[in-house]
């Protein structure tokens, strides 16, 4: 699934208000520029995305059935 078909996806589900499914988008766009960037700004980029995730924390806890079904 390329980034397009990705946010259509996101769109269509109502995803926009799960964090997990927008840094899914921004993973993929960033594979798909992979050839266009260097191995640093690569890295930079792919941190600030890891670093993005870890702040989502445990926000699920409690809602597992609802958000996850």
């Amino acid at each position: 699934m390329d980034s397009h078909a990705l946010a259509r996806y996101i769109e269509q589900t109502d995803g926009i208000s799960k964090p997990w499914l927008l840094v899914q988008l921004r993973l993929k766009k960033l594979q798909e520029r992979r050839s266009e960037l260097t191995p640093e700004v690569y890295a930079e980029e792919l941190a600030g995305i890891h670093q993005d995730l870890m702040k989502l924390g445990k926000w699920w806890s409690g809602i597992e059935d609802e958000v996850f079904d």
